[in-house]
């Protein structure tokens, strides 16, 4: 396999390159666009030799060669069901559209944009935009949180994950002096959230 260059907008801290390395995705050059400064910290800590690009409202400046692949989770609260849902009138929303000028300047071979579930019509916008159809994967099939969230992308033959029925007490570290799951059904009962413990 080839080593990508690869090219992670809104990269936080970094948790592309961590999904690469678990998928046995060699990296030649990892660019990361981030301008908070507790997830540069994390980031630098743990990859070093990451390029850091800074802002991504100034990608125009950046002089890259030949990506391979760019990945992205664009700011999601305002097409979330949980916020205001004003999409492409809240100016963090927008920001979508300069990812489609970085893909369109750039042309990567494969793209790869992950959002929040939201309305049947932010998600046609965003579709027109990428050519392609989303596909919906809840991060539960592979861990113990409920994430259903959408992937659109032109990578070939991507397949739902195997579910790998993992819940909180696979994942909960033993301490004898507290009693974990106990402790998390009391709060599950006081909030009456229905969770397969």
């Amino acid at each position: 396999m080839i080593a990508m260059k690869v090219l992670s907008l809104f990269d936080w801290m970094s948790c592309w390159m961590v999904a690469l390395e678990r998928a046995w995705v060699k990296v030649d050059t990892y660019y990361s666009s981030e301008i908070d400064n507790h997830a540069i910290k994390v980031s630098e800590k743990n990859y070093p030799n990451i390029i850091r690009l800074g802002d991504v409202n100034k990608w125009r400046d950046w002089d890259l060669w030949e990506i391979d692949l760019i990945i992205w989770w664009s700011p999601c609260q305002w097409f979330s069901f949980a916020w205001k849902q004003l999409a492409f009138d809240d100016p963090r929303s927008k920001l979508f559209f300069t990812m489609v000028d970085i893909i369109e300047h750039y042309k990567p071979k494969y793209f790869l944009l992950e959002n929040v579930k939201m309305k049947q019509e932010f998600k046609d916008i965003i579709s027109s935009y990428m050519w392609v159809q989303p596909i919906e994967i809840n991060s539960n099939l592979v861990s113990a949180q409920n994430r259903k969230r959408f992937y659109w992308t032109n990578i070939p033959n991507i397949k739902h994950p195997e579910d790998l029925k993992i819940n909180l007490k696979n994942i909960l570290e033993e301490d004898k002096n507290i009693n974990y799951i106990d402790e998390f059904k009391n709060c599950v009962r006081k909030n009456v959230i229905d969770i397969d413990l």
